[in-house]
């Protein structure tokens, strides 16, 4: 007997980080900035870490940065997962210095580094779901 497939659990934005997913359903990776001091924010949150204050705008970002750190995940944490593993999950610094956990698409675990330059891809998981995900950069 087939087993039947399990979706994958999918992100559920809220008021901090809708502009976040809104901007990767069109393909832009936006990122929080505070409107009084500049400073960038991921994820996204109510308030700036650097100042306190509560204004906020979102600018676009590269998409480029180097893994600065990863895992490989030996054992599925969830169904959807189960024919995944092991795969690898980066933290990945972008260019602008925020950083972003994600997964690396097309490369071999024994070959991802700390320091390997990589870019964004968006991954369109549902109708009004897309994941970023990274590739090492061309």
């Amino acid at each position: 007997m087939a087993t039947e497939a399990v979706p994958p659990p999918l992100p559920l934005p809220n008021l901090d980080d809708k502009p976040h997913w809104d901007g990767l359903r069109r393909h832009e990776l936006l990122i929080q900035k505070c409107a009084d001091c500049g400073a960038l924010r991921h994820p996204p949150r109510p308030i700036c870490h650097a100042c306190r204050s509560g204004r906020k705008e979102w600018v676009k970002a590269s998409g480029r940065g180097v893994v600065y750190s990863y895992t490989i995940v030996p054992q599925a944490t969830h169904p959807a997962w189960r024919d995944k593993v092991p795969y690898a999950v980066v933290i990945v610094e972008l260019e602008e210095d925020v950083r972003l956990v994600s997964n690396l698409e097309g490369v071999p675990n024994e070959q991802i580094k700390v320091g390997l330059p990589v870019e964004i891809v968006y991954d369109d998981v549902a109708p009004d779901v897309t994941l970023p995900k990274f590739r090492v950069r061309k």
